[in-house]
């Protein structure tokens, strides 16, 4: 029996055509990750110049989450079964277009129009390419690289469009919009080129499932918004709070019919037994609470820095740059710990460290020099480092290639969720323990600071459920939240010839 201290077996090399692929899928997930942060960062100079009410601006954030955690579900399963190339090209045009009309918006309704469509077009364009890639690789060391090349990517998009969202404000706010346009451009004319036209990455079912579950997908849209709603409306605390009830339970109304109708249907639209992957579930909710954790966290510094220290915008962008740092440790160093350690630990240790940052900020001062707040930064880099790529691998892995779609589907829909949450969660108990004076300013910043420390303890307890006890195996085999290893139902084309397939 081999021991489980043998060296790692090589990973077969990408061709460069494979690597422009991979840079092409990971581009999009950069621009879906600044455009969120770089808009966070700007509404204050959209609100000032278009006079918007304080209830438009917050909705103008929140019209984003609704459009994206609304049909994410949907999303996915649309590139399983309408082809993944073709919803991937044609929901980036989407979001090419709607954030150019953001940019030239006059009014308040423009952009929650714009910001609508454009969570839309994410839904059903992130989704996709997640899809391609674990449809694309290997699955194993090969589709583990991939996946964190993206998640790291992912990490780096929301930690450095904080940094890029400061630098393009000082232009003009309407630059956080025009900004994505000429990426989303670029992205675009390249992914014509090289995403393949034929494989798995492409892959229609040449026998459709008896159509399309439209009562199922208008259910599942429906819910997801409702519910979406319902975690946003809770940044308002008791403050209308038979709305923010009412949402809920439509929202679960919804869900109790879209139950129904999946086990009803001939051709469902979520396949109700993907729930017993218990990996899956686990990986799933601990990603919306870790992301949800890092959201609310990032809000709260930026207010601290910038309402109760009164930095600028650009100030606030070049302190928090130390958050950033993922975009280079995630693709570089997370797969070695992977291979080293294996998924489920790496993950731990992420969440060890979130607990560790947000631990080190709740005594914050009035007057807390850069010096205290760096060990902070640098803990979160680290901790989404660690945890979010691992946490992408594990609710993918051991899927059938048809439903790796819908699989990307509930991964992107937990995380929407779960930065709803953070961002509603700290925004309501700011609100809720704020009074008039200084002192009560700060021990608001403080409370609102514990929210973020228990979504990470919670996630810490979620994911360590799945921790393995016994023999591990060897450090080369991709390890995962299961206890068993499970093969892929069919086997993709090699990693090395992905972009070359159906040239």
């Amino acid at each position: 029996m081999p021991s489980v201290s043998a060296a790692p077996a090589p990973v077969p090399a990408l061709s460069a055509r494979a690597w422009a692929l991979l840079l092409v899928l990971c581009g999009t997930i950069f621009l879906e990750g600044i455009d969120i942060a770089m808009l966070a960062v700007a509404i204050p100079s959209i609100r000032a110049d278009l006079d918007l009410s304080t209830g438009t601006a917050a909705w103008v954030m929140s019209a984003y989450i609704l459009g994206y955690a609304g049909f994410t579900l949907l999303g996915g399963r649309a590139a399983d079964l309408l082809g993944r190339r073709r919803m991937f090209l044609i929901w980036l045009t989407v979001f090419l277009v709607f954030s150019g009309l953001g940019g030239f918006a006059t009014e308040g309704w423009m952009l929650l129009v714009a910001r609508f469509v454009t969570g839309v077009s994410a839904a059903f364009m992130t989704p996709a390419a997640m899809s391609i890639i674990t449809t694309s690789y290997e699955e194993g060391p090969q589709r583990n690289r991939a996946l964190l090349v993206f998640a790291g990517t992912a990490a780096g998009g929301f930690s450095l469009g904080v940094v890029i969202g400061g630098l393009l404000t000082q232009l003009g706010w309407r630059w956080v919009f025009f900004a994505p346009v000429l990426l989303a451009g670029a992205l675009l004319i390249a992914a014509l080129r090289l995403l393949p036209r034929t494989g798995a990455a492409a892959e229609v079912p040449d026998k459709p499932e008896r159509g399309f579950d439209l009562p199922g997908a208008a259910a599942a849209a429906g819910a997801m918004i409702l519910l979406a709603a319902g975690v946003v409306r809770l940044e308002h605390g008791l403050s209308g709070w038979p709305l923010t009830a009412g949402a809920f339970a439509a929202g679960l109304l919804l869900v109790y019919l879209f139950v129904a109708v999946e086990r009803r249907s001939a051709a469902p639209l979520v396949r109700l037994a993907i729930f017993r992957r218990a990996a899956m579930v686990r990986a799933d909710l601990g990603a919306m609470l870790f992301v949800g954790s890092f959201f609310g966290f990032q809000l709260m510094v930026t207010l601290y820095l910038q309402e109760l220290r009164g930095w600028s915008p650009l100030e606030t962008s070049f302190a928090l740059m130390l958050m950033a740092l993922d975009a280079i440790l995630a693709p570089t160093l997370t797969p070695v710990l992977v291979s080293r350690f294996g998924n489920m630990r790496v993950v731990l240790g992420g969440f060890v460290a979130a607990i560790a940052a947000y631990g080190l900020f709740l005594p914050v001062g009035p007057d807390w020099s850069f010096a205290m707040m760096t060990p902070t930064l640098l803990l979160t880099s680290v901790a989404f480092t660690l945890a979010y790529g691992p946490l992408a691998i594990a609710a993918t892995d051991g899927v059938a290639p048809e439903e790796q779609g819908l699989a990307s589907g509930l991964l992107y829909t937990a995380t929407q969720f779960g930065s709803a949450l953070g961002i509603s969660a700290v925004t309501a108990v700011y609100g809720l323990a704020s009074t008039t004076d200084a002192t009560g300013e700060l021990s608001a910043f403080r409370a609102a600071l514990v929210v973020p420390v228990v979504m990470v303890v919670l996630g810490l307890a979620v994911t360590a459920t799945g921790l393995r006890r016994g023999r591990p195996r060897a450090p080369h085999s991709p390890d995962v939240l299961d206890s068993t290893r499970r093969p892929a139902a069919s086997a993709p084309a090699p990693a090395g010839d992905v972009a070359t397939s159906g040239d």
